[in-house]
């Protein structure tokens, strides 16, 4: 068998070209090194400010909330000054209609008050009842209004900024349960 002879590469035909790669090679790691360490430096800048991040928010969370109780406790006081003059006040003149007025000029400002935060009364009595907004805790049958209408409300409820945090407790409007039954059977009929 005959072996083919090996042909030259460039770089054994042209030793100067093997220099000059060997440079520009040399020149691209060095490169390469540069942008490595300076994106290896970003990321230790990046992972310290995150860490400071991490260790800053729960405070700045602790301390807005802290900020806003505050806030909201103060709207509050004038209220409850009001009713211990309304309370020293009642001692002093035994008249139940001015005790009754100081209530009730204490009950409007605590409503303004609420307001000032977001929070709003739902409204229930002659509405028609809405699961999400209110609870029914009884029912009851008047003949002269619509069935699912709220005829009573034993407690009022609350929305803050549109969303529900306590729903009203009422009672609703339903036809007893015979007249339910006998008015489902004539529509069965029909």
């Amino acid at each position: 068998m005959k072996q083919k002879p090996k042909e030259k590469s460039d770089t054994q035909k042209h030793p100067g070209n093997k220099t000059k790669e060997a440079e520009e090679l040399r020149a691209e790691i060095e490169n390469l090194r540069k942008e490595k360490d300076e994106l290896f430096g970003k990321l230790q800048r990046v992972s310290a400010d995150y860490a400071n991040f991490q260790k800053r928010s729960p405070k700045q969370i602790a301390d807005s909330i802290t900020l806003e109780k505050e806030r909201i406790i103060k709207t509050l006081l004038p209220a409850l000054d009001n009713l211990e003059h309304t309370l020293a006040g009642a001692h002093a003149s035994e008249n139940i209609d001015v005790l009754v007025k100081g209530i009730r000029i204490i009950y409007e400002q605590m409503l303004d008050v609420l307001k000032l935060h977001g929070v709003e009364q739902i409204k229930a009595v002659d509405q028609k009842f809405d699961p999400a907004l209110h609870q029914a805790m009884m029912r009851k049958h008047d003949g002269e209004k619509d069935e699912d209408i709220v005829l009573e409300e034993f407690q009022k409820g609350y929305r803050l900024n549109g969303r529900v945090i306590r729903p009203s407790k009422v009672v609703v409007n339903k036809p007893p349960l015979e007249q339910a039954d006998n008015e489902n059977e004539a529509a069965d009929n029909q």
